[in-house]
């Protein structure tokens, strides 16, 4: 038999499934069959993002941080800091040497935000948090109720528990801020140059938080003295603007103990929240809830008719609460317009 007869009977092992034509114009290659299972991948957590370079705290083999890329596998699945993520290609001893993410696990939650209450995509900031520590400074620049009641309806949408942190307490006392949000279950915590952080330190332990806030509120300087060897830059607010500097321009986890991690963030001006309900917005205001009992059928609490307005005013203390949740549903009525 020749060559040729040779050839033909060795093609009588294939079905038509085993050939693969090449792709035409337009058209996708053929996906492989056999999937890569990545059996000696590790679990890592997503610790920073860096222009599609991203930096993972692996704790087996040993405890490092290692520079990673996402794997072709993932297309355009994001990944984002907290993500714990699979990777393979791990060279600990020369973490330059990129390693792939191979699988994003699935996430408990995400903090998301959108650009404005216009933006009706949101973008997921961070991933599996346990709370959400609101950073403001007593003065300079001063708190804005506005900002954090937003921050504080993205949380509870994410099923984190906010707690806010007022810095500069040396400068302004704090208990306008504690009398508001104590009332609604939201732990205040008081921080200063010279005050300690061990009660809010308690409060961190076994979990991971998130610090939110505006730039110039002091952000890294606290994360500073609860990680000192952090090195975060530290900034000082625009005496025209009343505004900080931005000096953090990414998110980045920084360990605390074994169990306790914190999540910086880039100061923020805004918190848009086109991704809530009218119904999630008004769960963010415990505090008007209950009148809402006696709202007639499909009132837009936007009216003087509306029961919440009554009782507002009747307690002056909630008019700043009512005028902040009037101004987040007509944004969102603004834009569903």
């Amino acid at each position: 038999m020749g060559a040729l007869g040779e050839c033909v009977n060795n093609l009588k092992d294939y079905d038509e499934d085993d050939f693969r034509s090449r792709p035409g114009k337009h058209k996708s290659r053929p996906r492989s069959k056999d999937r890569p299972k990545f059996e000696n991948a590790v679990t890592g957590l997503v610790v920073t993002v860096d222009r599609g370079r991203f930096t993972v705290h692996l704790t087996s083999p040993e405890e490092i941080d290692i520079y990673a890329i996402k794997a072709r596998e993932l297309g355009r699945k994001g990944v984002i800091v907290g993500d714990l993520v699979e990777i393979v290609g791990v060279d600990t001893k020369n973490i330059e040497n990129m390693a792939r993410i191979v699988k994003v696990n699935e996430r408990k939650n995400s903090l998301q935000k959108s650009a404005d209450d216009s933006e009706s995509v949101e973008r997921s900031l961070v991933a599996n948090i346990d709370m959400v520590a609101i950073v403001v400074a007593t003065s300079e620049p001063e708190p804005n109720p506005r900002l954090i009641d937003r921050t504080i309806i993205a949380a509870r949408l994410a099923n984190a528990q906010p707690i806010i942190i007022a810095t500069k307490t040396d400068i302004e006392s704090p208990q306008k801020l504690s009398e508001m949000y104590q009332a609604l279950d939201i732990p205040v915590f008081s921080v200063n140059k010279t005050s300690t952080l061990e009660e809010l330190l308690d409060v961190l332990e076994n979990k991971t938080t998130v610090l939110i806030g505006p730039s110039g509120v002091g952000k890294s300087t606290l994360v500073n003295r609860l990680v000192p060897d952090a090195n975060r830059r530290t900034g000082e607010v625009n005496d025209v603007t009343g505004q900080g500097k931005h000096t953090s321009t990414s998110a980045f986890a920084l360990k605390i103990n074994k169990t306790t991690w914190i999540i910086d963030t880039p100061g923020i001006r805004s918190f848009g929240l086109a991704h809530a309900t009218v119904k999630e917005i008004l769960e963010g205001f415990p505090d008007l809830v209950q009148a809402t009992t006696d709202c007639q059928k499909g009132c837009s609490h936007q009216d003087t008719s509306c029961a919440i307005e009554a009782m507002a005013f009747e307690n002056p203390a909630l008019l700043p609460r009512l005028d902040s949740f009037r101004r987040l549903i007509s944004s969102l009525d603004s834009t569903e317009g």
